[in-house]
């Protein structure tokens, strides 16, 4: 087992297409179909192998998709511990428009999962040894209790882990109140956590403290698109920002950042310059079309001039 495991429970098989021109009640012609496994902590696992780390993937694998997914992160080299389920996983569908460059993402809803199913996968947790951090990261499709990240979180501290979770709504309100080491909202889901339906980035600092103050998580790190991310403990808050790439697809920038974070704090790096790897693996992934993620060349050349740049303090 890695010194990190990734936690997915509502995984997808991503296929990626191109179409010439998204016109309605037309039939149009699409590029040969590529697949990917995705879902937030497969994402997480496959961006720290790309980056030259190990980490150890759970998730939850049904049907045709869920064979599909294993056997696409056989190949990428990622190790995977796999929970069985008797509904398919489920599958989805990205589109790029080659006329307006614009992409389309189709989320489908995961599978119902099963008690037992669920309570299986906690128990791997459980049962994993020398871990060092826990990543549960994604959505919860139908079934899964909206506190299993809380439970999570009471594992982790059996097992004297960290614990980074990556999700939004009921379940992000119910993992922080649980306690956390560190968790990674955009500004809404921050906003969402202090009672207040928009925040604008200059509370987020403000907010942040008070969850981290009343001893719910150690540090937030706040996403900001292409802004890169603002790091918030007790102590400091920095804001670091990449600098202007071409975007290609934004999708898995989130997990990109996580899995820089994860994979230097795991190297026994501090906090700030795990942070500006993270920003540099997020900014790196939307440099690539699809699901690609990030590359370590990519994320090397861009966190050399994060780094060099001294991050805004408040």
């Amino acid at each position: 087992m890695s010194a990190i495991i990734t936690i997915t429970f509502n995984p997808a098989l991503d296929k990626s297409i191109t179409i010439p021109l998204l016109v309605a009640e037309k039939k149009i012609k699409c590029s040969t179909p590529v697949y990917g496994a995705g879902g937030g902590g497969i994402n997480v696992a496959r961006a720290i192998k790309k980056l030259g780390g190990n980490a150890t993937a759970l998730y939850f694998a049904g049907g045709y998709t869920g064979q599909k997914i294993i056997s696409l992160l056989n190949l990428e080299g990622v190790q995977s511990q796999v929970t069985e389920i008797l509904d398919q996983t489920r599958e989805n569908l990205v589109v790029f428009d080659n006329t307006t460059g614009k992409q389309y993402l189709f989320d489908m809803q995961g599978p119902v999962i099963r008690e037992q199913e669920w309570l299986e996968c906690l128990n791997n947790i459980e049962n994993a040894g020398d871990v060092r951090y826990i990543v549960a990261s994604g959505s919860l499709p139908p079934g899964v209790p909206v506190d299993i990240f809380a439970r999570i979180a009471v594992i982790a501290r059996k097992k004297n882990a960290r614990l980074i979770v990556d999700t939004s709504g009921e379940a992000l309100n119910k993992a922080v109140n649980a306690r956390v080491y560190l968790i990674k909202p955009n500004l809404r889901e921050l906003g969402l956590l202090v009672g207040k339906e928009e925040l604008p980035v200059e509370m987020a600092e403000g907010a942040a403290r008070q969850i981290i103050n009343n001893g719910k998580c150690e540090v937030i790190v706040v996403s900001l698109g292409d802004k890169g991310a603002m790091l918030i403990t007790q102590e400091n808050t920095h804001h670091i920002i990449p600098p202007p790439v071409m975007i290609h697809s934004t999708m898995g920038a989130g997990d990109s950042l996580v899995a820089g974070i994860v994979l230097s704090l795991e190297k026994n790096h501090g906090l700030l310059e795990a942070v500006q790897y993270g920003v540099a693996c997020g900014t790196a992934a939307t440099m690539n079309p699809g699901t690609q993620l990030c590359s370590k060349t990519q994320t090397d050349q861009l966190f050399r001039t994060i780094s060099a740049k001294e991050p805004i303090q408040y």
